[in-house]
């Protein structure tokens, strides 16, 4: 999200480039909205990146609920944005092209009457720069893409999340769901490009006076579970694009706390998510190899939600979240082991609630949330304490009473 990059220097885009791809990340989708800066913070991102040995690339995607679409004199801007980068050497080419993206733009018409006309007519005035290879996420009916031929792809945004859930549903299938919409649309690009979404997480709390967003997505394991199923379908899946590095409005950052929040240092704050980026190497490799990585090391990735979702806050105009009723009240716990080992696992003083004896390989797990307590997990071998993960409870406490609501997850990893 360029929006959130106001005060970032090219240090800052370095540092973030570095760390992206020492975690298995190939490339930055910049998301670019309306405001004038964000062009200086993109050509900013491409000079961080032209210091690398331009192997890291970058794309843009237009952010068409940000973004004016409405006359033929609005691709202009479009324009000048791939006028500034076509022939960067980090500029990320599909088949050799240009590759762009947006968010949404299914309303955008650019001064015409249907959606194909529109954005042939955009495809068209871009290709003036360069050849272009758009992958657009419009949020329409797949059965729609055969009628869209500037279409070269699709991106399916929405496919991060399981949004058909609802409260209504058999607790059962509330807690088996998996995002399954990808086979839908692939089906109907007919062999053109298909980029999917993944996600750890999704939580935005903003009230009537600013976005009226408040809503959560059940995510839970769901980023364990997302690779696992794209790793299965790498042969159908071009592109995984992993949302997000710091849309931290909408809690799926998987990058460091940096930047310019938009308002929502509320649930942000004090809210890493960097063990998520370090799990996201294993998983990366494995989508792009086709093999899982062998284990070289111990290690634990523990995450939750900082309070009961019944929980009464204290004074939280804003209330509590739509969908609060799809999660679950426990924290969870991705290990993996080099060999034979005991997971313990504890909420309060140290003392184990659950210690179980596992092989080698990944061990995942969720346990209650104890209000007051936190959670702690080492991995044990031969009596001696091989890997650990014990957050103190001033890192983290799960609030018996918390002053707002706060569904956003607070993750750690053993060092």
């Amino acid at each position: 999200m360029v929006g959130n990059t106001f005060p970032y220097t090219i240090k800052d885009w370095e540092e973030d480039i570095k760390l992206a791809s020492v975690h298995g990340i190939d490339a930055f989708v910049l998301n670019v909205g309306v405001e004038p800066w964000q062009k200086s913070s993109v050509e900013r991102c491409y000079a961080a990146a032209s210091e690398s040995d331009h192997s890291f690339k970058l794309c843009l995607s237009f952010d068409m609920s940000s973004l004016r679409g409405s006359s033929r004199e609005d691709v202009n801007l479009l324009r000048d944005y791939i006028a500034a980068v076509a022939n960067h050497p980090c500029q990320l080419l599909y088949d050799g092209k240009v590759l762009v993206s947006t968010f949404a733009g299914q309303d955008s018409l650019f001064g015409h009457s249907t959606l194909h006309h529109a954005w042939k007519f955009v495809k068209g005035t871009l290709e003036e720069i360069a050849p272009i290879h758009l992958i657009p996420s419009f949020f329409i009916d797949p059965r729609r893409y055969p009628d869209i031929p500037a279409m070269d792809g699709y991106f399916n945004w929405n496919g991060g999340w399981s949004l058909h859930l609802s409260a209504e549903m058999p607790r059962e299938t509330v807690e088996n769901a998996e995002p399954d919409t990808d086979r839908h649309h692939i089906h109907h690009l007919g062999g053109r490009t298909f980029m999917a979404a993944i996600s750890p997480w999704f939580f935005t709390h903003y009230g009537a006076d600013s976005w009226s967003k408040n809503w959560v997505y059940r995510s839970e394991d769901l980023y364990v579970r997302r690779w696992e199923r794209l790793v299965e379908a790498r042969e159908q899946v071009d592109i995984v694009q992993v949302l997000s590095w710091n849309d931290y409005g909408e809690s799926h950052y998987i990058g460091p706390i940096k930047g310019a929040q938009p308002n929502s240092q509320a649930w942000v704050d004090g809210f890493p998510h960097t063990a998520w980026l370090d799990l996201t190497r294993y998983y990366a490799r494995a989508f792009k190899e086709g093999v899982y990585p062998p284990i070289e090391r111990d290690k634990i990735y523990l995450w939750s939600r900082p309070h009961l979702k019944t929980a009464e806050a204290a004074d939280d105009p804003v209330g509590r979240p739509d969908r609060w009723q799809l999660v679950d009240d426990s924290f969870w716990v991705i290990v993996f082991t080099t060999g034979p080992a005991q997971i313990c696992v504890s909420t309060q003083d140290h003392v184990p609630n659950v210690t179980r004896s596992v092989g080698g390989g990944i061990h995942k797990a969720s346990y209650p949330m104890s209000p007051g307590g936190g959670m702690e997990v080492r991995i044990i071998r031969d009596g001696i304490v091989v890997a650990e993960c014990a957050p103190s409870l001033d890192e983290f406490r799960v609030q018996e009473r918390p002053q707002t609501y706060n569904f956003n997850a607070f993750v750690a990893m053993s060092t």
